[in-house]
């Protein structure tokens, strides 16, 4: 019987989505980790570059493959939790590490207000994050929230160390509730688009979903020319 921890090849090969051979996320990835050839060094390098250098928004447009596409997410400088996954996935296997996209289902007590009146709850379906084949196991690096965020919030940054699960605190530095881990939706080498469409319509509403394809695209056009994105 195959071990099945074993990376499949498809970790390491580009696709249409997690387009790792694309000349901009190649050195992207190399800019971040500089000379190092460790990849649990490398590992870190990209999960900080990905967390940082893209700006959390989750007003980003989500129904096209093309949206999730990892040179597109790193030239338009902000995105949310999957879109992000998709980049940092990119560029681990453009540094030859075995990398797939993680989705699951959370709970999230701290989101503002604002949010949940825009989600019509508290739980964000088919959340996003990497996972790393690094030294005989995978190992989850979620890098969706920037410096930023953290502060805002009140939560300790996620930190990679390239050895444990890198995924959002339980609690606040104040001691609340902060995120659950809800339902683990699995691995995936591209993003399952239609499972995650589907899954936000049983989730959120049809009504819902076709409001956010509208009105988030044009928040995205609004951006990309300057505008307020209002994070």
């Amino acid at each position: 019987m195959a071990d099945v921890n074993v990376p499949s090849n498809e970790y390491l090969q580009p696709n249409s989505i997690i387009d790792s051979d694309n000349e901009e996320i190649v050195n992207f990835a190399r800019k971040a980790v500089a000379n190092s050839v460790d990849p649990l060094e490398q590992a870190r390098g990209i999960f900080y570059a990905a967390r940082d250098s893209v700006l959390y928004d989750i007003r980003t447009p989500f129904f096209l493959p093309e949206h999730y596409k990892a040179s597109n997410v790193l030239k338009r400088g902000r995105g949310y939790c999957v879109t992000k996954a998709c980049l940092l996935c990119a560029m681990g296997r453009a540094l030859g590490i075995p990398s797939r996209l993680g989705l699951a289902d959370i709970r999230n007590r701290g989101a503002s207000k604002q949010v949940i009146d825009m989600m019509g709850t508290d739980v964000f379906s088919y959340h996003g994050f990497t996972e790393f084949y690094l030294n005989g196991k995978w190992v989850k690096a979620t890098p969706a929230f920037d410096s930023s965020v953290f502060q805002r919030h009140n939560i300790a940054p996620v930190e990679f160390d390239g050895s444990k699960d890198a995924i959002y605190p339980s609690h606040d530095l104040s001691g609340n509730p902060y995120v659950e881990y809800i339902t683990y939706h699995g691995h995936f080498a591209d993003v399952p688009l239609e499972d995650l469409l589907n899954g936000w319509r049983k989730h959120y509403g049809e009504d819902r979903v076709q409001f956010w394809m509208k009105y988030f695209t044009e928040d995205a056009a609004a951006a990309d020319s300057g505008g307020d994105l209002r994070i």
